[in-house]
């Protein structure tokens, strides 16, 4: 068996919506944020402006996986085909050998040559690593390809980097196990198994934490599709904080140990650029 894993990918998806645009549709929402009272107040009399207060405000980036596998087997396997008969069949011949029959039946055996080939594209969430069929209509939007030092930069300019929390190993493991599944074959000529992606992608969202007669609420604004939700939730415990160093593509020597000799593992070098990008901040004068 031969397993290859493409070299893994950190993609940042570009806003479609700006900073001001989301500020707005999240405005737009904020008596909705409070729920089912302030609304029903606001039937009744509509809140004020002044009556609420931004009192955060957080662009970041969260963390979504995209795998796509393709897998090919080639074997072989031995069958018997059963052959119905008229019921006035006393007697047959099969390539010069004469065959039993029973019950009007007969049957020769074969050698079957076979061929499976499938591909496969998860999408996990990379906060609860629950596959999300509705990650994918993100894919139709623009991202570029980036790397641990400029996510690094970027989380340096207040943008929220929210590191993941389901790894690459785990994923890559069963990925793997899901594309080849059950072969029933006597003899195995071929099974590869290839990772065509391993992306860790990085979608924008916009956070505004309201006040209002001692309460708050949170409105999101999806900086790809427009769309404004309330009951939303901030990451500012992140905010101005160094990334750890190993925490986004960890594939290594822990997954590759479940391949055969042979399999290829390409790994991204990550360490590097924010152990360079700590040193810098650390070497600025205060």
């Amino acid at each position: 068996m031969e397993v290859a894993i493409a070299e893994e990918r950190i993609l940042v998806f570009a806003d479609r919506v700006g900073a001001e645009v989301a500020e707005a549709k999240a405005w737009a929402k904020r008596v909705e944020a409070f729920g089912t009272l302030a609304r029903m107040s606001g039937l009744l009399a509509r809140p004020r402006d002044e009556e609420f207060e931004i009192v955060y405000r957080e662009k970041r980036l969260q963390p979504f996986w995209r795998i796509a596998s393709h897998a090919t087997s080639r074997y072989e396997r031995s069958r018997t085909y059963a052959i119905n008969l008229a019921p006035e069949v006393q007697r047959v011949v099969i390539d010069g050998q004469e065959r039993a029959i029973e019950g009007h039946r007969t049957s020769v055996t074969g050698q079957e040559s076979c061929e499976e080939e499938s591909r496969r594209q998860v999408l996990v969430d990379g906060l609860t690593g629950a596959e999300t069929l509705t990650l994918s209509a993100y894919l139709d939007f623009d991202a570029a390809i980036a790397d641990a030092a400029q996510l690094a930069a970027l989380a340096a300019q207040n943008t929220v980097v929210v590191p993941p929390q389901v790894r690459a190993s785990g994923l890559v493991r069963d990925a793997v196990a899901r594309a080849l599944g059950k072969i029933d074959a006597d003899r195995i000529l071929e099974e590869r198994v290839e990772l065509e992606l391993v992306d860790l992608c990085y979608r924008p969202v916009y956070a505004f934490r309201y006040r209002r007669a001692g309460r708050e609420a949170v409105v999101e604004v999806d900086a790809l599709s427009g769309e404004a939700a309330v009951a939303g939730t901030t990451f500012e415990q992140h905010l101005g904080k160094i990334m750890e160093p190993k925490f986004l593509l960890d594939i290594g020597a822990e997954a590759a140990n479940l391949f055969i000799p042979g399999a290829t593992v390409a790994k991204l070098a990550i360490v590097k650029g924010l152990e360079l990008h700590g040193k810098h901040r650390a070497a600025k004068p205060t």
